[in-house]
């Protein structure tokens, strides 16, 4: 949910893996087994022990899926 003053998901360039969970449309546990899965991938960028999806790169990777 969106507070005031905040940047909509579709301009972020990263989000967290809740955001990028809700903005997909995929639940938070399937999004953290997509990222255990893809740990080298593109679209994953680490902040300390924290992870973050790189949005764009996300996209492209779920146009090239066919199952998740």
């Amino acid at each position: 949910m969106m507070r005031a003053n905040e940047i909509p998901y579709w301009e972020k360039y990263m989000l967290t893996l809740r955001e990028a969970a809700e903005y997909f449309h995929i639940g938070e546990k399937k999004m953290r087994q997509i990222v255990e899965d893809n740990l080298n991938a593109d679209f994953l960028l680490e902040s300390g022990n924290r992870v973050m999806i790189k949005r764009r790169l996300f996209e492209e990777y779920l146009d090239r899926a066919t199952v998740i």
